[in-house]
């Protein structure tokens, strides 16, 4: 091909003699719109095997539980709501069962999100994308919904030639129950979640009389709808352009990392193999493009290690089935560690280690995390307190010549009973202290079970005593549990003076 002479604002420039011009603007945009690729949609055969059951299994577990959990009950007395699991937002408290966490102990929920993350990079260094094939809500859900389309559309070939017939009235009513059967599940899908975040039964009954709040519909439609779209539309795209976990994935692993893999070294040559015809100089792979057939991200497993791949094994049942027809041995395509598959033909299979640096090292950090986390819960305190002075006056001048200042006592009360409690103060020798609405400061307050009161606290010194103090003076608040005697102390400061 002859050199193209072009200047630098991209049009042709002169050329040289014996130098061909193009016209860069000539390009059509056809052409370069293909540089793009539509895309091409998979229909992956159903699989049987040893794998395809552990994903049945695995389905059947996790949905199980996301749809049955929040119907789950947990007697925590008659204040407290009785749902096993409960994100009660509205009155900023979390229940897992016997576990509450309130808004200011969101910590404890850092460390789970820690924790699952560690165990997911000690997975990841075991068996690669495990999670991804299995567990993955995304996965869960899309082998739900293609195993929808192939009740109602049949199997692979069955579905291809119906996408690629004209519109018939059987196309019609089979697309048309496939995806009213999507939305139906992700209406269940969505009305289960917004179940998570406000009693069950309750809400069952409002949304279905119509006068639930208007918020729970909301989320109930944006939830039916990604459910729908992510699941029964979009499928592998968003394991492959939306997640961002492929691009990191490759940071967990090592050379012996487990990986679906195919032994290239026993299936090369491949080539197409009749019965009766001689294995010699040829590999066991009869390139039949099973692998591919059942492959839910339309890969092929034999270009080696990709992106799209999510380890689901559905190709080793498929090989294996495969292998066993032909009279070949089962594990062309195997979980199989770098180390071996990178190995020389005739090499010896090196063992399968567990235990080395990195996995080590996940589990350190997550024994780490969780005696954390223990410990903490250990050492969490029934009782909370936060003292707020007032800004605004910051502080009262009396008609004495005394001063005043005002400061607001929440106590939270996180025993499953009422508990009453005394306010006092250290560090203003002499000075008076009144709640409003009691008549003495010795008088006990009383806080609900499972709660916050707030209570307003004025703490006044006479004119003599604020001759002595200077602008700003420390100041303890303390609130004693009459009955436990469980006392939190509180840091602020009693002003007298603007300067």
């Amino acid at each position: 091909m002859e050199p193209v002479s072009v200047s630098k604002n991209g049009t042709p420039a002169e050329a040289a003699p014996g130098i061909a011009r193009i016209d860069v603007a000539a390009v059509s945009s056809k052409a370069l719109r293909s540089l793009y690729g539509t895309r091409q949609k998979i229909y992956p055969k159903r699989a049987k095997g040893t794998f395809r059951s552990i994903k049945w299994l695995v389905m059947a577990v996790t949905l199980g539980i996301y749809y049955l959990l929040p119907w789950f009950r947990w007697d925590r007395g008659p204040t407290l709501p009785n749902q096993a699991f409960l994100l009660d937002f509205a009155n900023q408290r979390l229940f897992f069962g016997p576990i509450e966490i309130w808004a200011q102990e969101l910590y404890f929920i850092t460390g789970i999100l820690v924790i699952s993350a560690l165990g997911l990079f000690l997975v990841t260094a075991i068996a690669g994308r495990m999670w991804c094939g299995y567990a993955c809500p995304q996965t869960v859900w899309t082998d739900l919904m293609i195993a929808v389309e192939r009740f109602w559309q049949g199997d692979r070939n069955a579905r291809m030639r119906l996408d690629s017939a004209g519109w018939t009235f059987e196309k019609i009513w089979k697309k048309t129950a496939t995806h009213v059967t999507w939305l139906l599940i992700s209406l269940a899908t969505g009305g289960v979640l917004v179940f998570y975040f406000r009693d069950a039964p309750t809400l069952a009954g409002e949304l279905i009389r119509g006068d639930a709040p208007i918020v729970a519909y909301v989320f109930l439609g944006v939830f039916t709808a990604t459910t729908y779209l992510l699941g029964g539309i979009a499928r592998e795209q968003v394991c492959i352009y939306m997640c961002p976990w492929p691009r990191i994935q490759a940071a967990m692993f090592d050379a012996e990392s487990l990986l679906v893999s195919y032994h290239d070294h026993r299936g090369e040559p491949r080539g197409p193999h009749k019965k009766g015809q001689s294995w010699l100089d040829r590999g066991d792979c009869i390139d039949c493009k099973a692998c591919v057939a059942v492959c839910p991200m339309g890969i092929d497993i034999r270009d080696g290690a990709q992106l799209e791949c999510i380890q689901c094994a559905l190709c080793i049942d498929a090989c294996d089935d495969i292998m066993g027809k032909v009279g070949r041995p089962k594990g062309l395509i195997s979980y199989d560690t770098f180390l071996n598959v990178e190995a020389p033909a005739g090499a010896e299979r090196s063992p399968v280690r567990f235990v080395r640096p990195r996995t080590v090292l996940y589990s350190v950090l997550i024994a780490l995390v969780i005696g954390l986390m223990g410990w903490a819960w250990m050492a969490r305190s029934t009782l909370q307190v936060s003292v707020i002075a007032d800004r605004n006056p910051i502080f009262v001048t009396l008609s004495d010549g005394g001063v005043r200042n005002g400061y607001t006592v929440k106590i939270l009360n996180k025993t499953h009973a009422h508990q009453q409690f005394r306010v006092g103060i250290d560090g203003l020798a002499g000075a008076h202290v009144s709640i409003v609405g009691f008549d003495g400061s010795d008088t006990p307050l009383t806080v609900e079970a499972d709660s916050v009161r707030a209570y307003k606290v004025y703490v006044s010194v006479p004119p003599a005593l604020r001759q002595q103090l200077s602008s700003s003076t420390n100041l303890k608040v303390s609130v004693t549990n009459v009955e436990s005697g469980d006392t939190v102390i509180t840091d602020t400061t009693f002003r007298s003076s603007g300067q």
